[in-house]
């Protein structure tokens, strides 16, 4: 099974970064995880539909190559972060040509605030939703980060609940990705 991941944040320290780490570590070798990075695309213009940027192009290919996403997100705001959301314009467009249809989703967030990231998750789920994903419904996990939950060299999770939770989300989330094959990904 391939399973994309996409991190809401362009930070290199980010903690929904460290957490995709820990929950990659939880899910080893019952799937293949890998990023696909956002950083690079250009702010979505629809002027360049008919001139698509190279990564841009890229994205999309990576996208029709997974069995399933994973999207780690912090809030910003009290919404979903900038970058995250223009890779899900680029992702869709030109009109027609949306590379998101059958994709089953699972989202996840950290953030410092107590409401974890509930309000960016519920916007990013609407707009999944739209794309025509199947996205995993529960268990939710809307994460406040706590630093000693994770080993700072490793990742993994070292706390007992914590690990407890991801292990739930990822067994949920796999089981999910089973149960909506894609047509065009090939496991």
């Amino acid at each position: 099974m391939r399973i994309g991941s996409i991190v809401g944040s362009l930070s290199e320290v980010s903690v929904n970064r460290r957490m995709l780490s820990a929950l990659t570590e939880i899910i080893g070798s019952r799937a293949e995880l890998t990023e696909l990075p956002i950083g690079d695309l250009p702010v979505y213009n629809r002027d360049l539909d008919d001139r698509f940027p190279e990564t841009a192009t890229r994205f999309k290919e990576q996208l029709g190559e997974v069995d399933g996403l994973i999207i780690v997100t912090p809030e910003y705001n009290r919404s979903m972060p900038a970058a995250l959301k223009n890779a899900l314009e680029w992702g869709s467009r030109p009109g027609g040509e949306n590379a998101f249809p059958g994709i089953p989703a699972g989202v996840l967030g950290v953030s410092s605030g107590r409401l974890g990231t509930a309000l960016a998750q519920h916007q990013l789920r609407e707009v999944l939703a739209y794309l025509d994903m199947p996205t995993l419904g529960q268990p939710e996990l809307y994460l406040t980060f706590d630093p000693a939950a994770l080993d700072p060299v490793t990742g993994v999770a070292v706390d007992p609940d914590l690990r407890r939770r991801l292990e739930r989300w990822a067994g949920r989330f796999l089981d999910h990705v089973a149960a909506h094959p894609r047509g065009g990904a090939q496991s």
